[in-house]
């Protein structure tokens, strides 16, 4: 039973030493074939089931590239040029109606069809590797599993190819193909501006430069709501950390009583929905609202002056936010040794100094990576200030408001505007900005380079 035990698992012990360049320089005559005809290889070694389903597999491929690929590969360069309309059926007596070509469509069969195609080429990879694995193995006398015992060794050493399998595939398929689709939105002139709905075709780079020019509207829009995207992001991150830790500070230590009620009054405001609270004080903070009905003597412009709006919605973030930072640093504080706090007190520092060189420190130690997915957070913040304010107010003209983010910006750009190619652009300027920045930023703290700092 051991030996049989050890032979089911002997294609994984050595699948590091299989490999395409060897297959190639080593192989025998049916494993070289097996670069052409999938499965040969297997085959031959009495593997006929899995060869079967590896020719299987290439067939069905061929079939696709006969009849869908190739044509869907090929008019990727022009994304279509025939315009719906009729026309003379070739008896030249009546119109006949022909549907045109639709460059959506095209992008994305022709996306899907590449995809398809670099997917072939892994699977491909796998079959000359697993025939040359069983020209190897069956040229030392060592036992080559079967179809049945490739299934049981899945629930074994191959356990996380199994387990993999499907969330590769979602990821891939749900993922990285919409991506790949969107991203190329943002090298076409795929916009309603123009007409260019049915038809739309390649134009490089002009979108990126149409976007960071200072010349054009889409290009003065696009820093002005940069600037207040970072500077809201700067705010909304650090206010929040910063009130968050004196208020859980506060609660936290020996002299506050009913510790668990000032949690709880706190923490109530995540139990709601954040959709609703932030609705609620909508209504409440609108002209017509109660707040400036029936508390104040003379109405404030909460939405419609840019500056009240924009410290309107960094106050209401702070309530709804702080919250969350409290429960995060709570847990924190309870786990920072006692001991350190009386050798402070041994030495004469007072409260003020305990936080800056105690508390802090250990807090920025510990909250380094919680604070960069924060900012990134709220960089793409849609719900605050598109529930809250929805942009506004926004000048006579443009298409962003003086709240938008780019985030929200783009929502409007894109559902609003369909204005599709320039939104596919900030969608990628912004991923592109916020990654190196996290990662740089991540990479300078403490967490990163002191990872037993604390410990």
């Amino acid at each position: 039973m051991k030996k049989k035990k050890k032979a089911l698992n002997a294609p994984s012990e050595f699948s590091k030493d299989y490999t395409v360049s060897k297959a190639l320089a080593k192989g025998d005559i049916f494993t070289k074939l097996s670069f052409l005809i999938m499965g040969l290889g297997n085959i031959v070694r009495k593997q006929f089931i899995k060869g079967l389903l590896f020719l299987a597999v290439e067939i069905g491929f061929i079939y696709f590239m006969v009849t869908y690929g190739i044509s869907n590969i090929s008019m990727l360069p022009s994304l279509g040029g025939r315009e719906a309309g009729y026309v003379l059926d070739p008896t030249g007596q009546f119109m006949t109606y022909v549907e045109g070509d639709d460059s959506k469509l095209v992008l994305l069969y022709g996306v899907v069809s590449i995809v398809i195609c670099i997917a072939f080429f892994l699977f491909w990879r796998e079959t000359v590797k697993s025939a040359y694995m069983a020209q190897v193995l069956r040229k030392k006398g060592k036992h080559v599993n079967n179809f049945f015992e490739d299934i049981k060794d899945l629930f074994n050493s191959n356990l996380h190819k199994l387990l993999l399998a499907l969330p590769i595939t979602g990821v891939v398929a749900f993922t990285i193909l919409p991506l790949i689709y969107m991203i190329s939105m943002a090298f076409t002139n795929y916009t309603k501006i123009g007409g260019h709905l049915q038809l739309f075709n390649w134009v490089g780079l002009d979108n990126f430069f149409d976007v960071v020019s200072l010349k054009g509207d889409i290009g003065k829009q696009f820093w002005a709501v940069a600037g207040w995207t970072i500077v809201w992001a700067i705010l909304a991150t650090f206010l929040n950390y910063i009130l968050g830790m004196l208020l859980a500070i506060i609660i936290n230590r020996k002299g506050t009583r009913l510790k668990g009620m000032w949690r709880f009054l706190f923490i109530l405001s995540i139990a709601i929905p954040q959709f609703v609270s932030l609705l609620i004080i909508r209504t409440m903070l609108g002209p017509n609202g109660p707040v400036n009905n029936a508390i104040l003597s003379e109405p404030v412009p909460f939405f419609t002056n840019a500056t009240y709006a924009r410290i309107t919605v960094i106050v209401v973030n702070l309530w709804v936010g702080i919250p969350y930072t409290m429960l995060q640093v709570t847990g924190i504080l309870q786990n920072i040794p006692a001991d350190l706090y009386e050798a402070a007190r041994v030495d004469g520092a007072n409260a003020i100094t305990t936080f800056f060189k105690i508390t802090l420190p250990y807090m920025l130690f510990v909250t380094g990576p919680y604070l960069v997915s924060t900012f990134t957070g709220n960089v793409n913040n849609f719900n605050v200030i598109y529930l809250l304010t929805g942009g506004d107010p926004r000048p006579v003209g443009s298409t962003a408001g003086k709240t938008d983010l780019l985030v929200t910006w783009l929502f409007k750009l894109t559902i609003n505007e369909q204005r599709y190619n320039v939104g596919a652009v900030i969608g990628i300027m912004t991923f592109i900005v916020l990654s190196i920045v996290s990662i740089i930023t991540y990479r300078n703290t403490n967490a990163y380079k002191d990872e037993e700092g604390f410990q």
